[in-house]
């Protein structure tokens, strides 16, 4: 026992009271042993000294035993102001915000709140329902005069990004006079957890513009911010800021590098890193784990997975949502159900994040039913679940079954994010459904989404598919911000509008405003043309690719067979198949004979339909079009089945 290592019994009391129990409070690291301690002090008749009995009530708080500290603290007749501060920072901290505030609520001149009250009590409020209890919190710092403390200023920045309050953050941070590296600190992460990525590098780069020193965390935070971005030069650059102030050693900014690199790519950067970490903790493990699969390298996931399990190292939920192929499943069904079987046995399935998790992968592999079966027994949703059943519904073609989920989701009243609205926009447009994509416009105004680059780019498509151009055409035009994805989105709406010459328009001036186009854009661009009938442009367009460094893929191919099909120049769409510097495949050939097919042009539909046959002799699709070819003349000798009999 705790209490037998010093003898009580020869220590005089004076020292009792004022250092032998306060040496042995500052000792405990269990519950059981204050308890002990507490009963001496009963005996000895020091229960109700003010001294002890706060470091008793801190002790236990710090321990975790708020009960046991608030019902001490309710027998001191008149405790100070630091003991109201050790438990509203206890209460707040073991998630129990209310009693806190209650706490804080009673205390009356003339015992004041002091900057250490109203952190505390704001970090409280920060774990409440509504932002409405820390307003007024604030509203009392800021007639006290410590609304302009850093340590105050800190707290509600932190409170107010929690709740999603970005410029009322920011208005705080803005009015300290002279904000510290904690300040800046919870600027950038409350930024980057807000998804404001490009602000949170502003802020920094301000930072470190200002001679303002930062630490480990400030690099955490930004490296993070960097590989969501999947700006791999910023995060270069911080890595070099890290190695220079000698702040890479930390484990948890190794572990952020890990991530960095992993997301851009460089799989063998990041595993170098996870190797310089002295003890990878389980946050550095599922980093490493999770950078294997999102790269596609599912063995080298794996391998380490079962490193991690073969040293007994923790497995959490964390560490299946890494390990699951979210990123490249298809061939890894078995794997996955393996995964499955494991957080299964792991007691782990049923957490939110692994659940949400599954359903994704799930629905990659096409296995919709079984996603859906593991939305319906999740015991918790998170908004990530509901958007990747949506998603899924989508990205399998039932788009009915997506929107459903949609009203089902708003009947419950849970609030949608840009990452839904953009799943059911795109619902919308491949079911045409104008009149629900404009009711979710109208939700999108609503909820101040349209700042969102990637809603008002879905928004586009839809009214673009949804046979809206000019609705389109007016949403891109009013965007502040576009991407490469924005302009390919209203080049292919032109396109797919038979308006050849606006999305050649817009393809040069997508060029002058400095944006570089990609594979998706060109083949957007050669679509335009085949749908136009703009031969001689989109021969340009194709060996413009060249000059871009882009290589053509078989869409590219075929798109540019399809265009001389559609101008009815099918020797000319046989030669560039034949001139092709690569082996051409089903694309190029089944676009050739989708030509022949108009144009009744039945000898290079023979030639098409052999080289297709060659390459996949079970396809259906190619033999009805080649036996609609020849029995429309009742030329029924050659078809292939005919030929058989």
């Amino acid at each position: 026992m705790i209490c037998k290592t010093i003898n009580l019994s020869t220590t005089p009391a004076a020292l009792r009271t004022r250092s032998t129990f306060i040496s042995l409070i500052s000792k405990s690291s269990t519950t059981q042993q204050l308890n002990e301690i507490h009963s001496q002090l009963i005996l000895n008749a020091l229960h109700t000294h003010p001294i002890t009995l706060t470091a008793l009530i801190q002790k236990l708080s710090d321990l975790g035993s708020i009960s046991h500290a608030h019902t001490l603290f309710s027998t001191i007749p008149s405790p100070d102001l630091f003991l109201h501060n050790v438990l509203i920072r206890a209460l707040s901290r073991n998630r129990r915000p209310s009693s806190a505030i209650a706490l804080y609520a009673r205390l009356r001149p003339p015992l004041l709140p002091c900057n250490f009250t109203y952190a505390f009590a704001a970090s409280a409020c920060a774990s409440m329902d509504s932002v409405e209890f820390g307003r007024l919190v604030h509203a009392h710092a800021t007639v006290a005069g410590c609304g302009g403390d850093v340590f105050v200023g800190s707290a509600f920045v932190d409170l107010y990004f929690k709740f999603g309050c970005v410029g009322d953050a920011r208005k705080v941070f803005d009015e300290m006079p002279e904000p510290d590296t904690v300040c800046w600190n919870a600027m950038i992460s409350g930024l980057s957890r807000n998804g404001r990525f490009r602000e949170a590098l502003e802020v920094f780069g301000e930072m470190v513009g200002r001679g303002v020193s930062f630490d480990s965390t400030s690099l955490a935070a930004v490296i993070r911010v960097a590989g969501e971005l999947m700006e791999v030069r910023v995060g270069l650059g911080v890595h070099c800021m890290g190695i220079k102030s000698g702040l890479c050693g930390h484990g948890f900014v190794l572990t952020g590098l890990v991530s960095l690199y992993s997301k851009c790519g460089d799989v063998d950067t990041a595993r170098f890193l996870f190797e310089q970490i002295e003890r990878p903790d389980f946050v550095s493990w599922n980093a490493m784990i999770s950078g294997y699969s999102c790269n596609g390298e599912t063995e080298s996931a794996v391998r380490l997975f079962r490193e991690l399990t073969g040293s007994g190292g923790e497995v959490t939920s964390s560490t299946i949502v890494g390990l699951l192929p979210v990123f490249s499943p298809f061939g890894h069904l078995e794997l996955c159900r393996c995964i499955h079987g494991f957080a299964v046995k792991a007691g782990v399935d049923s957490n939110v994040s692994v659940s949400t998790a599954l359903t994704t992968v799930y629905s990659r592999l096409n296995e919709i039913e079984f996603a859906r079966q593991i939305f319906n027994e999740a015991p918790e949703k998170s908004l990530e679940s509901w958007n990747a059943i949506i998603s899924g519904y989508t990205q399998n073609g039932l788009t009915e079954m997506a929107i459903s989920i949609f009203r089902r989701m708003q009947t419950l009243k849970v609030q949608p994010n840009p990452v839904t609205i953009t799943s059911i926009l795109s619902a919308c447009a491949q079911l045409g459904a104008v009149t629900l994509g404009k009711w979710v416009h109208e939700l999108i105004v609503r909820e101040n989404f349209q700042s969102n680059i990637y809603v008002s780019t879905a928004l586009i498509d839809m009214y673009a598919k949804c046979g809206s151009i000019k609705e389109a055409q007016i949403l891109f035009d009013t965007m502040p911000e576009k991407n490469v994805v924005s302009w390919n989105a209203m080049i292919s709406g032109y396109g797919l509008h038979g308006l050849g010459h606006e999305a050649l328009r817009l393809f040069d001036e997508m060029s002058k405003a400095g944006v570089s186009p990609n594979g998706v854009t060109f083949l957007a661009a050669l679509h335009a043309c085949s749908h136009a009938g703009l031969v001689r442009e989109g021969e340009k367009i194709f060996q413009l690719m060249s000059d871009y460094g882009i290589t053509r893929g078989p869409e590219h191919y075929a798109c540019l067979v399809d265009l001389f099909g559609r101008a009815g120049r099918l020797e000319e769409a046989l030669e560039f198949i034949k001139g092709m510097p690569v082996e051409p495949g089903p694309a190029e050939w089944g676009a050739l004979l989708g030509a022949c097919m108009v144009h009744k042009n039945k000898t290079l539909a023979q030639i098409a339909s052999d080289n297709l046959f060659k390459l996949d002799s079970e396809s259906v699709g190619y033999h009805v079009l080649l036996s609609n070819i020849h029995s429309s003349d009742g030329n029924y000798q050659r078809l292939p089945w005919y030929a058989r009999q």
